[in-house]
């Protein structure tokens, strides 16, 4: 019991298919159970722990403009030292759609997963079987189970593209654009995605990208920040509730 409400077995969840119908925004799949939150809480601790790969000494200068993005980028581009490393962001940043893909919808595609994997073990997901067939009827058919599966599925479903690398028989990397790195300006953290069951699967933040760009999104602030402020424009996708002080719904979005 706790706080007078009996508890259900982690074993035990209610699978529910979920449409919200007052936008383009659909949570398809649902885990639901009075563990949910518990689970949510512990998941926040486990990110705001100490995580060198996650620490940087280098934060955004500014606050994103969104009107004028591009300016915004190149006046925090000022930063760097060496003239070839800036070059070549500017040169990505003119050709963005041939390093990076966004998703053409957004969508919530399993409610409650994540990437938390027990200590010392690797997660690995078994797909609910309603998810399964409404992954297929959309035209889906292989599913990837292994521990960041679920995250290339939903961009997929979400109607995003993934080009096949040049040197390796592997497709783009799918990235989460909000990787508990890189916090906004007077904010202390940012969300850690794969770690929250109502962002891990959610298509609007997530990116297919060239291997130049994985490189890129982990180094710079200012470009994790640029895409980011891309995905706010598209969706109005603002998990961190820093592009718009409008009322945002549980699920980061601005209704």
């Amino acid at each position: 019991m706790q706080g007078g409400k009996k508890l259900i077995p982690h074993s035990f969840v209610i699978l529910n298919l979920v449409q919200d119908l007052n936008h383009d925004r659909m949570s398809f799949f649902d885990i639901r159970s009075d563990l949910y939150s518990i689970h949510l809480n512990t998941a926040d601790i486990i990110m705001k722990k100490n995580n060198p790969n996650l620490s940087s000494p280098n934060v955004i200068k500014k606050k994103c403009d969104l009107i004028k993005l591009n300016t915004w980028l190149k006046n925090e581009l000022k930063v760097l030292k060496k003239k070839p490393e800036k070059e070549l962001i500017e040169i990505v940043v003119k050709n963005l759609n041939d390093f990076v893909s966004f998703s053409e919808k957004a969508i919530l595609m399993w409610k409650g997963c994540n990437r938390i994997a027990e200590k010392g073990k690797t997660k690995y997901h078994k797909y609910p079987k309603e998810l399964v067939i409404k992954l297929k009827e959309s035209g889906i058919k292989e599913l990837d189970g292994r521990s960041n599966g679920p995250a290339v599925t939903a961009f997929l479903f979400g109607g995003g593209s993934r080009p096949q690398r040049y040197g390796s028989r592997n497709s783009w990397h799918i990235h989460h654009l909000y990787s508990g790195k890189f916090p906004y300006i007077n904010k202390n953290e940012t969300l850690h995605a794969v770690k929250n069951g109502l962002h891990f699967t959610q298509s609007a933040g997530l990116v297919a990208t060239h291997p130049i760009i994985d490189q890129m999104c982990d180094e710079y602030p200012f470009f994790s920040w640029y895409l980011r402020a891309i995905s706010f424009k598209k969706f109005n996708y603002d998990p961190d509730e820093v592009f718009s002080t409008k009322k945002h719904d549980k699920y980061g979005f601005i209704p």
